[in-house]
């Protein structure tokens, strides 16, 4: 576990808690077998992206870097948005969830006065499922994200470990 606090204020404070859920995640995963990985473990989901481990660790990476990128869109650069690339080890999970969250860091590096709570729904960032966010509600749904799609993995490995 990290013990080294980021200094910059708020942000400091959404990324230590996004790298930490990270970490965390990572933990949870690391045991996670080849086999594991790819075994359908909701039959029942209609959520093609909900069905493995593989499919929940390869949303939430697509989705981590969608939210830096979706920031970048707004504040007027034009970056594409990632496909998503199922892999095949959990070894290679951590490695990419790793290169996601300095994607992010880097977000910050890059706009580092960066206005990240506006009240004015004008100037909140659209997402793709039609909700409005400010940065800082953004990000705080990405930490989130990330807790519950943990906690989805977790329940799968139970399942697929009784």
């Amino acid at each position: 576990m990290k013990n080294q606090f980021r200094n910059n204020g708020a942000i400091g404070a959404l990324l230590d808690e996004y790298e930490k859920s990270i970490i965390e995640l990572q933990d949870v995963i690391s045991s996670v077998s080849k086999e594991e990985l790819v075994i359908i473990a909701d039959e029942i989901t209609a959520d093609s992206e909900c069905k493995s481990i593989q499919t929940v660790l390869t949303h939430m990476i697509n989705s981590g870097y969608y939210y830096a990128i979706v920031i970048r869109n707004f504040l007027g650069e034009s970056i594409n948005y990632k496909k998503e690339v199922l892999l095949n080890s959990v070894e290679e999970y951590s490695v990419e969830l790793q290169k996601m969250f300095q994607y992010n860091v880097q977000l910050f590096e890059d706009y580092p006065n960066i206005e990240i709570e506006v009240h004015d729904k004008n100037k909140k960032i659209l997402t793709r499922w039609g909700q409005r966010y400010d940065v800082e509600q953004l990000m705080e749904h990405a930490i989130v994200h990330v807790l519950r799609h943990r906690r989805q993995i977790e329940k799968f490995s139970h399942k697929l470990r009784p």
